[in-house]
């Protein structure tokens, strides 16, 4: 029962930090004004409205919570790779 508990803490530890990152890259992006803050803060609406309904829908067939941090995860990381290229 403490391994499961613990290998969400590590994996939610790791989330968080992803999450800075990419708040930190976004909030430079933004405060630079222009074309592409725009896009940028439309995108990041779009992706927290798409995220919930992802993890709704996963929780709602049965995933755990597991598998909501592991899909926020992958996506927050190729944020980080998107913002970061």
């Amino acid at each position: 029962m403490v391994a499961p508990v613990l290998s969400l803490a590590e994996a939610m530890a790791m989330l968080a930090l992803d999450a800075q990152t990419v708040i930190g890259l976004r909030l430079a992006q933004l405060s630079c004004s222009g074309p592409a803050a725009g896009v940028e803060a439309h995108r990041m609406v779009t992706e927290k409205v798409s995220a919930f309904a992802e993890a709704a829908t996963l929780l709602a067939t049965g995933g755990s919570v597991h598998d909501v941090v592991k899909g926020y995860r992958e996506h927050v990381q190729a944020n980080v790779r998107r913002l970061t290229a």
